[in-house]
């Protein structure tokens, strides 16, 4: 983790031998592309070895797709590199919930295999347990960022990599690698081909970026051990005013934890001359879902919307592939319910659609220029985790997407810029975006429920003084979390730029102490990154 002592000693000797190589582009990529499978091999061990399938596969079927003169054989290249990829991202996601339902449904109580656990035993003497099933870190990521590059290829955005060692270096350049950002491979790959450039304040921006992510994470952790997690893992024994503060102050934990660590990413990027494009742009300060999902986890709302959502037909209609994306998505819901019987009742659901759409033609089209959105983010919600949870929390956003598209057309507040305005929409954008976050936090559906049932129940109003006074170390932090959220982006720019052009010793003391002020935060033991689980 970057909040590690150990990760800082390997990042300094990682910088020392750069500092001599940096200059020759094709002994910088090697030297980085070396780094960055030991940074993975210390991170996933023998998973190394399906990071480097996913290198050598695209790049060689990239290759292909840029030699083939017929377009049918393109499409070919591409439809192997994209079934490849997906396969090998769906049996490690997916394959121990496939188990699990086949076997309910069947009623059968077959064992499940780990096939690569069981080779790698065989192979390398490992000693998996081949009964359970490990998620490779970032396996999402790279899988995603690799696929990029064989798409862009066939859509002609981008030229070949010189070497294997380039294409390797894209997809496992150790920042991103393991949580992101999501990098784009028309985003990145012409910069392998530049010279070094890093001015005075860009060092300064790529300090300031590492103190932020570094003090984000930290803050994240405080309030998650010493209030959040309680909430979610015991809701019974909290009120409804206790488990709504835990709800907004899990909405500011996962920022701070995810923006943490791609602010993180971006300034070690940045140090070593690559610049990645900014993941998180004050999410909260969003006025509408649509808006909200703009500014959040950007790399992986532009990924799904340049390579899932455009290509099914974006908002102008359904297509085949629309519609192949529901059918699997209803599989998942038969398989999640482990009873066939619910086939009948989504085909009932469709029969009925289908009439409807006979007798009044308007609904199709409705539901044909809206149905992208609902798929999307259904299956961005199972990218998440083989859960009805998961897809409830997506299919929420969906319809917060799709409801939002129409309250634009009768908004009474259409080109209102006040600011009780801005205020007010900001507030229900957020307490929306939490709302479907009990679904995505909760362990099950039985929290989920006991959650509702608390601030139905057992408000406890009366008590939110005495609350605010037990938990005043707490609430502070999250108000103050918010509060500097909420800063105008004019003047954190200014404090930004202030820090950058600020002499290397005030930095340094700076730095020191805004190290010193976050370990002091420190609770028990670090908690991973909540993104390294999916």
């Amino acid at each position: 983790m970057f909040t590690q002592l150990f990760f800082w000693a390997f990042f300094i000797v990682v910088l020392a031998i750069y500092s001599i190589v940096y200059k020759k582009s094709k002994l910088r990529t090697i030297f980085l592309l070396l780094v960055s499978l030991f940074f993975y091999f210390k991170t996933s061990g023998v998973f190394v070895l399906l990071l480097l399938f996913t290198i050598i596969s695209d790049y060689f079927w990239g290759n292909q797709i840029h030699k083939s003169q017929s377009t049918l054989s393109k499409k070919l290249y591409l439809t192997v590199s994209v079934l490849l990829n997906l396969s090998l991202l769906c049996y490690f996601k997916y394959s121990y919930f496939f188990h699990q339902s086949v076997n309910q449904i069947a009623e059968i109580n077959t064992p499940f295999i780990n096939h690569f656990a069981q080779f790698s035993n065989t192979f390398f003497d490992t000693k998996f347990s081949i009964d359970k099933l490990l998620l490779p870190v970032g396996v999402s990521f790279f899988t995603f960022q690799s696929l990029s590059y064989t798409i862009d290829m066939y859509r002609g955005k981008i030229q070949p990599v010189k070497s294997i060692f380039d294409y390797g270096f894209f997809v496992c350049f150790f920042p991103h690698l393991v949580a992101g950002p999501i990098v784009k491979a028309h985003d990145f790959l012409y910069q392998i081909y530049e010279p070094y450039k890093l001015s005075k304040f860009e060092f300064g921006m790529s300090v300031f970026w590492i103190l932020n992510g570094f003090m984000k994470k930290i803050v994240a952790d405080y309030i998650a051990v010493n209030y959040i997690d309680r909430i979610f893992d015991q809701a019974h024994l909290y009120s409804g005013v206790e488990v709504i503060f835990g709800i907004f102050g899990y909405s500011l934990q996962i920022y701070m934890d995810f923006s943490g660590y791609t602010d993180i990413a971006i300034g070690l990027a940045l140090i070593l001359g690559f610049r990645l494009k900014t993941n998180f742009n004050s999410p909260y300060k969003a006025t509408s879902t649509s808006e909200f999902w703009k500014r959040w986890h950007i790399s992986l709302s532009s990924w799904l919307q340049e390579y899932l959502y455009i290509p099914l037909g974006g908002n102008k209609e359904g297509t085949i592939g629309s519609y192949i994306a529901i059918v699997v998505i209803c599989l998942f819901m038969i398989l999640l319910a482990g009873k066939l019987f619910l086939i009948y009742v989504l085909v009932g659901i469709a029969v009925v659609l289908l009439i409807l759409a006979y007798i009044f033609p308007k609904i199709i089209q409705t539901i044909n220029t809206n149905i992208n959105l609902m798929v999307t983010m259904l299956l961005g919600g199972l990218w998440h985790g083989s859960s009805w949870l998961f897809l409830i929390w997506g299919g929420l956003n969906g319809l917060g997407l799709i409801i939002h598209k129409f309250w634009k057309k009768i908004t009474p507040w259409k080109g209102d810029e006040s600011m009780a305005t801005k205020f007010f929409l900001m507030l229900v954008t957020l307490a929306f975006i939490s709302f479907t976050r009990i679904f995505f936090r909760s362990p099950d559906m039985e929290t989920v429920n006991m959650i509702f049932y608390r601030i139905g129940n057992f408000f406890g109003g009366d008590q939110t003084l005495n609350i605010l006074r037990g938990y005043r170390v707490v609430m502070t932090i999250m108000a103050l979390g918010y509060a500097i959220h909420w800063i105008p982006e004019k003047f954190k720019e200014q404090y930004r730029s202030w820090f950058a052009n600020q002499h290397y010793a005030v930095m340094s003391l700076i730095g020191i102490i805004v190290v010193f002020v976050s370990y002091q935060l420190m609770s028990g033991e670090m908690q991973a990154f909540i993104y390294f689980q999916f």
